[in-house]
């Protein structure tokens, strides 16, 4: 065991990144997969407790420290990452991408195994700075959607950043183990919390940099970015909010039914899905607000079923866009033929996202559903069920138009061997923990004695089939409508033309007062300086005399001189600077 403790799993990660560009694509890959594999034997082997307690910047910090929740995050960030460093060899990611890919990856582990807030903090601001960094790399329209993404990331790590100040002020620590989640006087501080984390997970409202960065990039860089920044912030409002709050609970559901709404109206791919994150991390924000055992740990399942699923629909549609070179809807079509393996693995993943009975999405979606309804809050509970019926409806939308209607106009060749190899593993495990819930209880946390929770009962089996039946009939009514719809502009059409338009508004200002006062101080310098050269010709002019002089009146009472000798000019400033002495003396 001391061998797993001896070394964060981080660092293996973020190593094997650094030496990425001085390796050839093959080996720069096999050595990304290993890192990241890794990462799941140490998780899972790895004894429960604090492992590398050090000082940072002069604080007591954990580095490494292995709980219950940390290990389900470590064993799904691990295996996911080794697949989609898998994907990307097979979707010609270049070595420098993957690189970036892997700085992101391995301080979302750092993040998740930290025992601190301030160890969490630091890499959770490395995140968003290897992330921005992932965009970037792309270039074209990336660039301008990574600043975005950088600029919002920045202003909600600010704001986690007071508020665990605000706690280290009241608690007198930063370890998680010093008090039960976030600590401050007043409300004020759960909401600095909570607003910052709700930058990372998609709060109605702060979610628009989600569809507007994740469908730029390269495909292979949206399967990491689907995957690591959302869930790392479900995993810090956990540790914020243990016990659960009810406002969070209120916000999970609002966000099911804005992201499924949002999504059905898209017609690009990854815009789609990308509203869909936003949607199922509703569905674990609601869990963590409900605050039971069973909510808690329905919104790690979920984290850990929604991993899998959407880094699956994810490698689906990049394998679309991959073969096609389309983003949209509108120009792909009737793809199963050609496409059956990525058709059958994007069925899979559709059918697990939307909670149908027999895949994975079915079992933690229902026990964060069922404790809605056992609490009694029954505006979350319908809220999640309508946010189901959303998400049925948009993948039916997406199956049905990318797969089934039409035809693509062009050949087209299915997935290539390495592509199979990663959505097959993943669509399989997608219907193992489907099939065998206990298979995902035992990984869950609070699982010491048992859920009181039973997955296939007659109710809930009738409930995921009725959520099915309304989205089949909600996509027959709206199917023609939906196709008559163009790109719909969310929140970001507001604020992001307000926001440059206003930076503009403010640097031209700032700019312009300052070119005023330059001039004026120069204006004030010239006069005195042309006093000082000529102080007879500014007198004469003060005083009116040059327009006398033009008339020819008389000049006898006029000084023949201004100019005063050296000697007149110390005795002058010795006068000054003693009157000025003495008055600072007298005061």
């Amino acid at each position: 065991m001391e061998a797993l403790t001896a070394i964060p799993p981080f660092v293996y990660v973020l190593a094997v990144a650094l030496l990425m560009p001085l390796l050839s694509r093959r080996v720069g890959h096999a050595l990304g997969v290993l890192a990241t594999g890794v990462v799941v034997p140490v998780a899972l082997l790895t004894p429960e407790g604090a492992h590398w307690a050090v000082q940072l910047f002069s604080f007591d910090v954990v580095l490494f420290n292995v709980d219950e929740f940390s290990r389900l995050m470590g064993l799904i960030f691990g295996f996911i990452g080794a697949i989609a460093v898998l994907y990307s060899y097979a979707t010609e990611a270049s070595n420098k991408q993957t690189a970036y890919a892997l700085t992101y990856v391995g301080t979302s582990i750092g993040a998740v195994f930290a025992g601190d807030w301030l160890t969490l903090v630091f890499f959770w601001e490395l995140m968003a700075v290897t992330s921005t960094l992932l965009v970037w790399d792309y270039g074209g329209k990336a660039v301008r959607a990574g600043f975005r993404y950088a600029v919002l990331h920045g202003i909600g790590g600010s704001l986690v950043l007071a508020a665990i100040v605000w706690h280290y002020a009241e608690v007198g620590s930063f370890l998680f183990s010093a008090s039960t989640g976030i600590v401050g006087a007043g409300p004020a501080v759960l909401a600095l919390a909570a607003i910052g984390i709700g930058v990372n997970v998609g709060f109605v409202g702060l979610h628009a940099w989600l569809p507007d960065t994740y469908p730029r990039p390269h495909v292979a860089a949206s399967v990491f970015l689907c995957v690591y920044t959302t869930k790392t912030g479900v995993y810090a409002m956990y540790r914020a909010f243990p016990e659960g709050h009810l406002w969070l609970a209120y916000m999970g559901g609002a966000m099911a039914v804005f992201g499924a709404t949002m999504a059905v109206l898209q017609k690009d791919m990854r815009r789609l899905l990308s509203y869909h994150i936003q949607s199922q991390v509703g569905y674990m924000i609601a869990g963590i607000g409900i605050g039971t055992t069973v909510a808690t740990a329905g919104a790690f399942g979920h984290v850990f079923n929604h991993i899998l699923y959407k880094s699956l629909l994810f490698m689906t549609v990049g394998v679309v866009i991959y073969r096609t070179g389309e983003e949209s809807l509108k120009y792909v079509g009737g793809l199963a033929r050609d496409m059956p393996i990525t058709a059958g693995a994007f069925v899979v993943a559709a059918l697990s996202i939307a909670g149908f009975p027999g895949f994975n999405g079915f079992v933690s979606k229902g026990m964060i559903i069922a404790e809605a309804h056992y609490k009694h809050l029954d505006v979350v509970w319908y809220l999640l069920l309508a946010g189901g019926v959303g998400t049925f409806l948009s993948f039916i939308k997406l199956g049905w138009y990318a797969f089934y209607e039409g035809s693509y106009d062009g050949e087209v060749r299915d997935a290539n061997g390495i592509q199979k190899v990663a959505m097959v593993s993943v669509a399989v495990l997608c219907i193992v923990y489907g099939f065998f819930p206990d298979a995902l209880f035992a990984i869950l946390p609070g699982n010491e004695g048992g859920f009181d929770y039973t997955t296939y009962t007659f109710g809930h089996v009738v409930e995921g089939l009725i959520l099915a039946a309304l989205g089949i009939v909600g996509f027959a009514i709206l199917k023609k409508p939906l196709d008559r719809i163009g790109r719909v502009p969310d929140i970001d059409a507001i604020y992001n033309p307000l926001a440059f338009y206003g930076t503009r508004a403010l640097v031209r200002g700032v700019t312009e007062s300052y070119a005023a006062v330059d001039r004026a101080a120069v204006g004030v310098a010239g006069g005195v300086s042309t006093t000082l050269r000529n102080p007879e010709t500014v007198v004469r002019r003060a005083v009116g005399r040059e327009e006398a002089d033009a008339t020819g009146e008389d000049e006898s009472a006029w000084p023949l001189s201004l100019h005063a000798g050296i000697g007149t000019s110390i005795l002058l400033l010795t006068a000054v600077a003693t009157v000025g002495i003495a008055l600072l003396v007298v005061a």
